[in-house]
């Protein structure tokens, strides 16, 4: 089943949608607009993802089961709601190329469009009804300087698209400069976060039904110091979790 849906060319064709084809058709024959997963050129109609990756970006499904590949990550380190990710992820993948895009290569655009298509899974599942806020995991305020930008947030602004809550973008700040996670083991990650997020208004937080949200989970050390700092400071918070991707557990 097909996760995006491709335009309709079907039907009357009136002289407003012809000039737009070969409008679209003249200029994707100088500047082809790419797929975000296989860098393939889009044909008429496709927007960041081709239909071919489409059919194999390997999807998750976990939304409809509160315990699932995400939750049984956090067992027994952070109380969960439940929690959910798109795709799964591994090395050297079409998921991995998507990341990498989003995160490197500007394809801002891309992190909002899926956290519409996530949003619109979310919003028909009743394990995700009654999120009172988005939580983005945050990035340094020097780092998402030098990029422009914060992956998870733009992730968030789509899921919000959706689901209409509100994103909080300010209340979660981390305060540390940290190394990449990429080649960390699990232990390493824990230490790499210690300390490294902080709760600015917990008001915030309290009573509230919380939707932490992240580009990819790994082991989960990022998000568990963010869920961490939250229930810290926070009183009758209920946290959930979703990210683009995450990693197959062992």
């Amino acid at each position: 089943m097909l996760f995006i849906y491709k335009i309709s060319t079907t039907g009357k064709l009136t002289m407003k949608n012809y000039i737009s084809r070969w409008w679209h058709d003249l200029v994707n024959l100088f500047y082809p607009p790419l797929c975000h997963a296989c860098e393939q050129p889009l044909q008429y109609g496709e927007a960041y993802i081709c239909l071919e990756c489409q059919l194999h970006l390997p999807q998750t499904n976990f939304t409809n089961d509160i315990k699932n590949g995400v939750t049984t990550k956090f067992e027994g380190r952070i109380p969960l709601v439940t929690g959910t990710a798109l795709f799964y992820f591994t090395k050297i993948s079409r998921t991995q190329q998507l990341i990498h895009h989003i995160k490197y290569k500007d394809k801002r655009e891309a992190a909002t469009y899926l956290g519409r298509i996530l949003g619109e899974k979310l919003a028909q599942s009743p394990h995700y009804q009654g999120i009172d806020i988005i939580v983005p995991v945050p990035m340094h305020a020097r780092k998402q300087h030098l990029r422009g930008y914060n992956q998870a947030e733009l992730f968030a602004n789509g899921l919000n698209d959706i689901l209409h809550c509100k994103v909080e973008n300010k209340a979660l700040i981390k305060t540390k400069m940290t190394e990449t996670q990429t080649r960390k083991s699990r232990l390493q990650r824990l230490q790499n976060t210690e300390d490294v997020y902080e709760v600015a208004t917990p008001s915030v937080f309290n009573g509230k039904n919380v939707l932490l949200v992240d580009d990819v989970l790994t082991t989960g050390a990022t998000l568990e110091a963010c869920a961490l700092a939250i229930l810290a400071h926070a009183q009758d918070v209920r946290i959930s979790i979703a990210t683009i991707a995450c990693a197959k557990n062992n």
